[in-house]
């Protein structure tokens, strides 16, 4: 008897605009790279409130600019954000993220340091870092349908037992999670490279199989402008090479494993765009882990499933990241890092069924509120996309 999924539900967090996460993180968000220390001693200054560093934010213009506030603004707008405390070094671009984030109508206030300094914003900030970590630890979760459980997924550090085994396992649990009607995303423009006429072939509609095609069609113009001869260095990487994948087809194959064999492709998102309406989405994004993670974050996704063949240690300050692993030699010599092991299904002691199902039972469990191997290990890697160079 597999898991029954038809009236389960989850404890999560109601959000004043209505969408449901499953953490309760009160973060401190820089703008640029020159508020990361001041964000960083706010976090040191309050226990539980997490600082979000990362190096960009300054003389960025056009589309990188877009997509740097887009990112900043939708990360604050996660579910599994309780509120915000957002720190730059002037104040109109502070206020930007902050009118940004409000518009969900959660706690968040600003900061400018020019004018101030970094004590007197420190000092400040952290007065209201401590209100809104006092006011957030008193929030209560309550029992939500599963249907507002949104859900993303890449996998990395591939090998033959990811497509064989951790990504099949991904599209399993996609399929049943597709039948119940959540909000589902894949992306890794790249990595569908070879394969991408299938994922065209899953899109719902001409319109959808379209906008998919200029996406992957735009990613493979900026790849054939910059490249050089020799692209084994990024895809697929030496250690995919080592792991068996010697193409970007094979790779390909695999990768599309994670959207199953029923869900069909709803709709089309660019970097860091929030889908509209239930369903599987495809998001056009970097396969670099980190980076998409990020984008999958500030997108609204709350849980992320990560297939992983040689491990990767990846994880996300405020996104959930549960690592599925189908080879034994990594399941054992990486067992921390490792949330599922279905290592049983190139044994042949487990079913796709069974792995689906264990994938799904440590989902529901995370929803609940235990800790992944990436939380449990302080890995919270926050790396903003970045789309050419600053002025």
């Amino acid at each position: 008897m597999g898991l029954e999924l038809s009236e389960k539900t989850f404890p999560g967090y109601r959000r004043e605009n209505g969408r449901v996460g499953v953490r309760n993180h009160v973060i401190v968000l820089p703008v640029d790279d020159l508020s990361n220390a001041a964000a960083e001693a706010v976090a040191h200054n309050i226990k539980g409130v997490l600082a979000l560093p990362h190096p960009y934010g300054r003389l960025q213009f056009g589309a990188d600019l877009e997509l740097h506030f887009k990112t900043l603004i939708g990360t604050g707008c996660n579910p599994n954000v309780a509120a915000v405390v957002v720190i730059g070094i002037e104040d109109g671009w502070t206020r930007r993220v902050v009118e940004g984030i409000a518009t969900t109508g959660k706690p968040v206030t600003g900061f400018g340091i020019e004018g101030h300094g970094d004590h007197e914003t420190i000092r400040r900030a952290s007065h209201a870092a401590r209100e809104y970590l006092q006011w957030a630890s008193e929030l209560q979760r309550e029992e939500s349908p599963l249907v507002d459980l949104w859900v993303s997924t890449k996998c990395g550090e591939s090998d033959t037992t990811s497509g064989c085994g951790a990504n099949p396992t991904v599209g399993n649990a996609f399929d049943k999670l597709y039948e119940r009607g959540l909000t589902l995303l894949f992306g890794e423009t790249t990595e569908l490279t070879g394969g991408e006429h299938l994922v065209a072939a899953r899109c719902r509609t001409p319109e959808i199989r379209g906008q998919f095609q200029s996406m992957f069609d735009r990613y493979q113009e900026l790849v054939n402008r910059h490249k050089t001869n020799d692209l084994s260095e990024s895809q697929p990487t030496k250690g995919n090479i080592a792991g068996g994948l010697t193409t970007i087809e094979e790779k390909a194959l695999g990768n599309i494993q994670k959207i199953g064999r029923k869900c069909l492709i709803d709709g089309v998102l660019d970097k860091a765009d929030v889908p509209t309406g239930p369903g599987l989405w495809f998001m056009d994004s970097s396969s670099a882990a980190a980076e998409m993670v990020t984008l999958c974050a500030a997108a609204g996704f709350v849980i992320h499933f990560f297939p992983t063949g040689q491990g990767n240690v990846i994880g996300n300050p405020i996104l959930p990241v549960i690592k599925i692993c189908a080879n034994p030699r990594t399941v054992r010599t990486m067992a921390e890092h490792i949330d599922v092991d279905v290592s049983g299904l190139l044994r042949r002691e487990m079913s796709p069924d069974q792995a689906g199902d264990a994938l799904l039972e440590m989902m529901l469990r995370t929803a609940n509120g235990r800790l992944t191997a990436a939380e449990a290990l302080g890995h919270r890697e926050f790396v903003l996309t970045r789309l050419f160079e600053s002025a």
